[in-house]
């Protein structure tokens, strides 16, 4: 069996074993390099050269963590929370309370849609803003799972067709640039046409999560909610106001310089400086918010420890080789089978911006060779590389849902994030990816 593949299935099957997923991805990663036949020496100090790339979003995320405290300690996320709450509090007794849940739900959606353009701060904005809302929900019986695939749609769908924010890093930069240095002439694409079925994939999965398959009700224990997640922080018109200014500091300067790391801390000094923080609390509530992100680090550098370890096996090239000498001349297969390995690559390392470069090299040569336009060649590695981000278990898009919805321990990871997201976009994807390729 492929090196590549064995990993990224034992990865995944010990995560769906509830075994923690920076456990599933050593184990994977060094069953991966053992069955390409690398040394177990080799395979531990590929796996220790890859852990340093992860370490900037490592500390980044910790940052943003203490940040984040620091704006639930002025109230703003509770002020919000208390407003849902005192409208769910004036619903007829046994009343649907539908307006509500659509506003929460329409609310999470717009900020996570802006969190990748308008306010590119990526999952930052979760642990600010969903925690306060938990009891809300709770009191609504919204499905958390809905929630979870509410946020990773808003994460990941503007990047893989808007060309502005991240969108234009991963259009643009990434994949035009891949698309063209290995023979295409993109000039003249118009890259959203490139990108709008399989973006359309994306959003009939949300339609099928917010419409059927989570419209019922799920019940939380909302005594676990109010020993996690304060719900009766003191708030003033003037910390509210502090909140605003800080947030608005913070992504200036994460625009000026280009650090989401120095963003977060200019953030968290002013909310010291002007006392919603107090000092001598300073301390202790840096240390809370960097706990409270810790796992998505820890977990982010091990996926870069993994992803190492793939590319040293050279195993990833033999998988795209392999999967072109099945092809011949036959177009749909081809397409389907790219698109496969491309959710195999990026399931394991948990990035489609790092996944682009690596399947592009080998995609483009044999998709021109076979005949398919310049359009659809964009389409189909573009969707290639998103495929696996939603539904990946170190994936920032399911991360950093489930940082937010497990703050009380009632939401697991792999159970309520990863196979609901898997579920609900990995397959309209593939499907409106494949699409794509034959049509365009």
């Amino acid at each position: 069996m492929n090196a590549v593949v064995a990993a990224v299935l034992i990865m995944l099957v010990l995560s769906l074993c509830r075994i923690h997923v920076v456990v599933a991805l050593i184990i994977g990663a060094i069953s991966g390099g053992l069955v390409a036949g690398m040394s177990l020496e080799d395979t531990i100090n590929a796996f220790n050269t890859g852990l340093g790339g992860g370490a900037t979003v490592a500390l980044s995320y910790a940052t943003l963590g203490a940040f984040a405290v620091a704006i639930g300690k002025s109230g703003l996320a509770h002020a919000l929370a208390d407003k849902a709450l005192a409208m769910v509090g004036r619903q007829d007794e046994g009343g649907a309370a539908t307006g509500i849940r659509f506003m929460i739900i329409g609310l999470l959606l717009a900020i996570a849609v802006s969190s990748q353009n308008i306010l590119p701060i990526h999952i930052a904005f979760i642990p600010l803003v969903v925690p306060p809302l938990l009891y809300v929900m709770a009191k609504l019986n919204m499905d958390r799972r809905l929630v979870a695939c509410v946020l990773t749609f808003g994460l990941i769908t503007p990047y893989m067709f808007l060309p502005v924010g991240f969108g234009g890093i991963y259009l643009n930069e990434i994949l035009l640039a891949n698309v063209a240095d290995n023979g295409v002439d993109a000039s003249n694409l118009n890259v959203m046409s490139a990108m709008a079925l399989p973006a359309l994939g994306m959003l009939l999965g949300l339609l099928v999560a917010v419409f059927f398959s989570y419209r019922g009700g799920r019940g939380y224990d909302l005594k676990r909610i109010q020993q996690t997640e304060r719900v009766d922080v003191k708030y003033s018109p003037r910390t509210l106001v502090m909140a605003l200014v800080a947030i608005a500091v913070a992504f200036v300067v994460q625009l000026w310089l280009g650090s989401m790391i120095l963003g977060a801390l200019a953030g968290f000094v002013l909310f010291n400086i002007s006392g919603v923080v107090k000092w001598k609390e300073a301390d202790d509530l840096f240390t809370e918010g960097m706990k409270m992100l810790a796992m998505i680090g820890f977990i982010m550098i091990a996926a870069n420890g993994f992803a190492e370890v793939m590319r040293e096996t050279g195993e990833i090239a033999t998988l795209v080789e392999g999967s072109v000498a099945a092809i011949g001349e036959n177009k749909a297969l081809a397409a389907l089978l790219m698109l496969v390995v491309g959710l195999l690559i990026t399931m394991g390392i948990g990035s489609s911006f790092s996944t682009i470069p690596i399947i592009a090299a080998l995609y483009v040569p044999l998709a021109l060779q076979l005949g398919f336009s310049p359009l659809a060649i964009v389409a189909l590695v573009g969707t290639a590389g998103a495929l696996g981000d939603a539904g990946s278990p170190a994936s920032d898009s399911t991360l950093g849902p489930t940082a937010g919805l497990n703050v009380d321990g009632q939401h697991n990871h792999i159970w309520d994030t990863v196979v609901p997201t898997f579920l609900h976009y990995n397959l309209p994807l593939l499907a409106f990816g494949w699409l794509a390729a034959m049509v365009l």
